[in-house]
């Protein structure tokens, strides 16, 4: 029988211990106090059971960053204004290696959400098997309706003052949102020009110049990837089954793109101002509808059913306590949103719509009262720091083609992709179960993760 996360919160003494010290130093800071909540409810039997952990403090000190850098970032923009933004780099953890996390650029950027981010990057970074510490990093500043001059002379300004303390060995951020391939193109080129060398300080770079092929791909490609591993220890394929996508960016994209590929049938889509559902399925073509929408156009999902008769919109309501996209019937589901987008009330909707297996393309997009109400249900919930680790670890694969000098074909990528989520999925049910969690991922990957990365702060001293 799975141990529930709410009854772990509500009867050990040993979980209020760390989050009272979290939240006594960082009582401001929500997202992290959740990520930071969700990791300890499972490790309460791993610190019984190894008790150098407990005698070296492994929790405490991993639960603090190793660096936090904060900086202004001074720009102008085209009428001449000058505009000031925050930036900001979080090194989580370099136990098993460089820190490796994205930048965000978004308007909600903040250390709370940032500290969240890089502590969860820690886990997943762990779990992909590859040598990278956790980190993140990012601004407050959006590009969205910025000229590309404006991007170009915000990034410059952000790399002014980020390139003291990232290189290859140290510490190689990538994209997330609101950096794509032309933000981390003009990133690059003012590391360049300042530093004078060509490294591969950065991911997610252009592959005619030391990127990798099917990076883009690889976040939404490894959440599908993993849901089949879930589907396939209860003898199912995805062939066939009617699956909820949210959000219209890079991972939603390319999820349901694999899922196209692989038989299954998405029928969602959204963004900021809505939803759409088209129950006829959305095909490659309307995949490719969409692609140049939000890619090229920077179009709004609505339009999607000015093109399409067989779908309808539904924008989102101010203040609305759940989101209607998730009572859509289906059999699964890749919120891919943002985090904490599946709340209790979509959490019942979903079990109530038939689906059984939830594979998160977002960073924490559920909220702990939803993931006891998947779970318990008998959801199979492949959490985020597992079931979205698809797009560092190929980061992870082009910092190696890097620093070989070498371009691997989409078809090595993609093999290699597809074997690092099975053995993510196969740690994660072994360590679940190993700890009396049986087949619940959350804990296995909590615990995977954290096993790892506290060996190698043992192996290194008190540092």
């Amino acid at each position: 029988m799975t141990t529930s996360v709410a009854t772990l919160q509500s009867s050990s003494a040993f979980v209020q211990e760390y989050i009272d010290i979290v939240t006594g130093r960082d009582p401001h800071q929500p997202e992290f106090l959740q990520a930071v909540q969700e990791v300890v409810v499972s490790l309460e039997p791993v610190l019984e059971r190894h008790s150098q952990y407990r005698d070296q403090r492994v929790l405490e000190r991993m639960l603090e960053p190793e660096r936090v850098i904060q900086f202004r970032v001074p720009w102008q923009a085209d009428d001449g204004t000058v505009h000031v933004n925050r930036g900001f780099r979080v090194g989580f953890n370099s136990a098993i290696g460089p820190y490796k996390g994205g930048l965000r650029f978004h308007p909600s950027v903040n250390l709370s959400i940032l500290k969240f981010l890089a502590f969860e990057q820690v886990f997943k970074n762990s779990l992909t098997g590859q040598p990278i510490g956790g980190g993140k990093g990012g601004s407050d500043f959006d590009p969205r309706c910025r000229s590309d001059r404006e991007v170009m002379r915000f990034c410059q300004s952000f790399m002014t003052e980020l390139y003291r303390h990232v290189g290859h060995n140290t510490d190689v951020p990538a994209g997330d949102i609101g950096v794509g391939g032309r933000e981390i193109g003009f990133l690059f080129g003012q590391y360049k020009r300042i530093t004078n060398t060509f490294t591969g300080v950065l991911t997610g770079r252009g592959p005619g110049w030391g990127g990798s092929l099917l990076r883009p791909e690889a976040t939404g490609y490894g959440a599908v990837y993993f849901a089949a591993e879930m589907a396939n220890t209860e003898g199912k394929t995805l062939e066939g089954m009617q699956c909820l996508v949210s959000g219209s960016g890079n991972v939603a994209q390319y999820a349901c793109r694999k899922l196209i590929e692989l038989g299954a049938i998405p029928v969602t889509l959204s963004d900021s101002s809505g939803w759409i559902h088209d129950p006829a399925g959305i095909d490659e073509e309307k995949l490719q509808f969409v692609m140049h929408l939000k890619n090229e156009c920077r179009g709004r999902i609505s339009e999607y059913c000015e093109k399409y008769s067989t779908a309808t919109y539904t924008p989102t309501e101010s203040g609305a306590s759940s989101n209607a996209l998730w009572a859509v019937q289906a059999d699964a589901a890749f919120p891919s949103a943002t985090q904490n987008e599946i709340n209790a009330e979509d959490a019942g909707n979903l079990v109530a719509g038939g689906v059984r297996l939830v594979s998160e393309g977002a960073n924490m997009p559920t909220t702990p009262e939803a993931q006891d109400i998947l779970v318990d249900a008998g959801v199979l919930l492949g959490p985020g720091k597992a079931a979205n680790a698809g797009g560092v670890a190929v980061s992870a694969l082009e910092m190696a083609q890097a620093s070989q000098r070498l371009r691997w074909t989409t078809e090595e990528v993609d093999r290699h992709l597809r074997r690092i989520m099975h053995d993510i999925h196969a740690v994660c049910l072994e360590a679940a179960h190993a700890y009396g969690f049986e087949r619940d991922y959350r804990h296995g990957a909590n615990i995977a993760g954290f096993r790892k990365v506290a060996d190698a702060m043992l192996d290194q001293g008190l540092v």
